[in-house]
């Protein structure tokens, strides 16, 4: 307890100002030359890094990535154009319909065959000759130029090229959003026989995009020849529109367009974008692999802020470190100032700084002070007996039994020798004396040892009241002379100061 008061007064008494602050200004220089290098390196490695990355993704990981991709779609997508072409050059199909389409069940069993051997959402075939449209299920309907849905089979017998990719509702699908492949068909002398093929559900696709998106970390949609997005992933962000209307790719649509493939930037609301296309002949659209630079340096960007959680916890580590030892430092500097070091109690040095705060409160609040001097009697002979290590355990002893007959709030010294001095705040000589009697009792009836051998020790105690003008050496010589009649009174017992 005593240690504590001691320590806490000599940093509040002893140490000045100017000191504290050089502390603090140290710890302040010390932060702010390791968090400038720490910053200064982990930021320069950021952007060295970073300007590395984007040259390595616009001349190398885009276009690689892209390549892989359109590989991916081409195995993906282009199939069912590899379907519907092996549909429409099958010599079975072909021959049943030059053969009359005489039993539909044979047309159906190899629709059903086909939807379910290639796992397609759909397979159809629509007769010239009949204008039946067969499904795997039988015969759906008839197609009719008068009709809006059978448009479609106008516009593909109409057209020169073998096959269009079109996205419409699927009426043996409850209407579902289907991709269909529709290819023509023609017998071996070259006449037109119908129309055949297989469908993909819209959201199958997107679905597959977003897989791709999700795969490669890239947002992914198609756009058809008049640069319009036909086909996106769940989550691109995309909408159906036309790229004409799209700030910043309104800028270059065109050129992409004629160049059909290539590396590309543009820049809108979100930042600066990479863009790398390429042409799919098969399905007539063009592929669009787009990257944004944020999300390109999402990893770098992770990496320096974990850097830099990093720097500012070794900062922090090194000057919470660096505050421990010099408080570490601090505290044995006030231990050895303010304290004696075999007892624990306060030395005289911090006492002449506790004293002259404990007079100037008084002069605040008089409140009495009353004065204690304390000699263990017949010491000498302890030191004979036992040698001074067994005297110095034998004042550590009685210095500890003095600690717990005090309260918190007064003050213990060791005055020298095998001399203490206690000063008791707000009591009056009367209730010294009291205290006195008690410690005299207390230190009587202790029991004291040195190497297990049992020591009787007693002391003698002279009490006296601050007077309120005295100077604490006049209150202290009062007090000593309350001792010095202590002693020769016989020892081991109380005497009051003679009064002024």
């Amino acid at each position: 307890m005593f240690a504590k008061i001691a320590r806490a007064l000599f940093l509040s008494y002893m140490y000045s100002a100017h000191r504290i602050f050089k502390r603090q200004r140290l710890l302040l220089w010390l932060s702010i030359l390791l968090a400038a290098g720490f910053f200064a390196t982990t930021l320069s490695s950021y952007y060295v890094s970073k300007q590395a990355i984007l040259n390595a993704i616009v001349a190398q990981e885009l276009p690689l990535t892209s390549s892989n991709i359109y590989s991916e779609i081409q195995k993906d997508l282009v199939r069912p154009v590899l379907i519907s072409s092996t549909m429409a050059h099958d010599t079975f199909l072909r021959d049943w319909v030059v053969g009359g389409e005489r039993d539909v069940g044979d047309m159906v069993r190899y629709l059903q065959e086909i939807k379910t051997r290639y796992g397609a959402f759909s397979s159809f075939f629509v007769s010239e000759r009949s204008a039946n449209y067969y499904t795997g299920e039988g015969i759906l309907k008839q197609v009719s130029p008068k009709a809006s849905r059978d448009v479609w089979y106008y516009r593909v017998r109409a057209m020169s090229e073998p096959y269009e990719i079109n996205v419409d509702p699927d009426l043996a699908n409850r209407d579902a959003l289907t991709i269909f492949v529709n290819y023509r068909v023609f017998d071996f002398d070259g006449r037109f026989l119908g129309a055949t093929g297989v469908g993909l559900t819209v959201d199958a696709v997107r679905h597959l995009i977003s897989n791709y998106q999700q795969r490669f970390q890239r947002t992914i949609y198609f756009v058809d020849a008049r640069g319009k997005t036909v086909l996106f992933g769940n989550q691109s962000g995309r909408q159906e529109t036309d790229l004409r209307a799209t700030p910043g790719l309104r800028d270059i649509v065109d050129r992409v367009l004629r160049e059909k493939s290539g590396s590309y930037q543009f820049r809108d609301s979100h930042g600066l974008h990479l863009l790398n296309v390429n042409y799919i002949p098969e399905l007539k659209w063009y592929l669009f692999v787009e990257k944004g630079v944020d999300a390109a340096l999402a990893d770098i960007r992770q990496t320096l802020y974990v850097n830099l959680a990093v720097c500012l916890g070794i900062t922090l580590l090194v000057l919470f470190l660096t505050h421990i030892a010099l408080a570490r430092y601090q505290q044995r500097i006030e231990d050895m100032a303010a304290t004696d070091k075999l007892t624990g109690l306060l030395n005289r040095q911090a006492f002449s700084i506790l004293i002259d705060k404990t007079f100037a409160e008084y002069r605040r609040d008089p409140r009495p002070i009353s004065i204690l001097l304390i000699d263990i009697d017949h010491f000498k002979s302890i030191n004979d007996r036992f040698g001074h290590i067994g005297g110095d355990r034998i004042l550590s002893q009685v210095a500890v039994s003095l600690q717990k007959g005090l309260r918190a709030s007064d003050i213990a010294i060791r005055w020298g020798g095998e001399e203490f001095l206690v000063v008791l705040k707000g009591s009056t000589l009367e209730q010294g004396q009291h205290v006195a009697e008690q410690l005299r009792l207390k230190i009587e009836q202790a029991q004291f040892a040195v190497d297990a051998h049992p020591v009787s020790v007693t002391v003698s105690i002279g009490v006296s009241e601050y007077d309120g003008a005295e100077s604490y050496e006049q209150a202290i010589g009062r007090a000593d002379a309350g001792l010095y009649a202590a002693k020769h009174g016989g020892r081991n017992r109380v005497c009051l100061a003679p009064r002024v």
